[in-house]
């Protein structure tokens, strides 16, 4: 696996492999990874022939309060758990190398409707930066095809609306949760948890999967569902930052005609910000 820290050599490098005839795929992540990185790292092997992942701490996605500075790096460890997976090329920049012209100069890409609400709303300007950051990214590595994980499920959202509606020739392929044996979504954050609110912290699982059974049980009384589950959460010692239920294919609020529900929530446990999700689909349900 070779290693890159300029947009030039990353260019030259993804060339290289595209002049070989080779169909290039990318795995953008913040790093500190874990199992549920990997997945996509080895999804985007199955679907390509060259693998470009890169790591990077986006300032523009956090707010001021949020945890940037205390946010884990840890590259030498990520290098061998991409090398281990097959990653061919990994592109690890500096700020300075993704924002020359600072943070406060750069063009802002900003996708309306399905980045609003959820943890749009918790995080204002939060999926601003994503959508930008990633939008570049795209723009550097040129792939055929991008792999995201399904528990960031408004991220994904996000960067498939970006794509169709900037006509970015990028397949956006989507890799369901990857989840610890107890059901917690794996999560760079987990590491934050004490060992009480990680055993606390499945609980949030939990509550969803009891959401997601009533609906395929036949209820449709949506908002005393999100009752439920809120009292739920916060019975475990979970601080409910949303729970809702929302049409899966476009995160618009739930109507009669829906058939792909996705329960999404988020909630703090301690200083930790927790965040799951699940679909369901209710086409055949009683």
């Amino acid at each position: 696996m070779n290693v890159v820290k300029t947009i030039a050599d990353l260019r030259a490098a993804v060339a290289r492999a595209r002049g070989e005839g080779k169909r290039i795929g990318f795995v953008p992540t913040m790093g500190n990874l874990h199992a549920g990185h990997i997945a996509l790292v080895k999804k985007a092997g199955q679907r390509a022939d060259f693998v470009v992942a890169s790591i990077f701490v986006n300032p523009l996605q956090f707010g001021p309060n949020e945890d940037l500075d205390n946010y884990p790096r840890t590259l030498a460890a990520d290098q061998d758990k991409l090398f281990d997976a097959g990653c061919h090329l990994l592109f690890p920049p500096s700020v300075e190398e993704m924002y020359p012209h600072g943070q406060a100069n750069q063009t802002i890409v900003r996708v309306p409707g399905v980045s609003e609400g959820l943890c749009g709303g918790s995080r204002p300007g939060h999926f601003d930066g994503v959508s930008t950051v990633v939008s570049k990214l795209f723009n550097m590595v040129l792939p055929d095809l991008a792999v995201f994980g399904q528990k960031d499920f408004q991220q994904l959202a996000v960067i498939r609306t970006m794509v169709r509606d900037l006509n970015m020739p990028v397949q956006i392929i989507s890799e369901p949760t990857v989840r610890d044996v107890d059901g917690l979504a794996l999560s760079s954050r987990n590491g934050y948890l004490s060992a009480d609110e990680r055993a606390t912290a499945p609980l949030l699982y939990r509550t969803l999967t009891q959401l997601k059974d009533a609906l395929q049980n036949g209820r449709r009384d949506y908002s005393t569902l999100v009752a439920e589950g809120l009292e739920s959460l916060r019975a475990a010692g979970l601080r409910p930052d949303y729970l809702e239920i929302r049409n899966a294919i476009d995160l618009q609020p739930v109507s009669d005609a829906s058939a792909e529900l996705v329960i999404l929530a988020a909630a703090f446990l301690g200083k930790t910000r927790l965040i799951d999700n699940l679909m369901v689909d209710i086409h055949t349900s009683a």
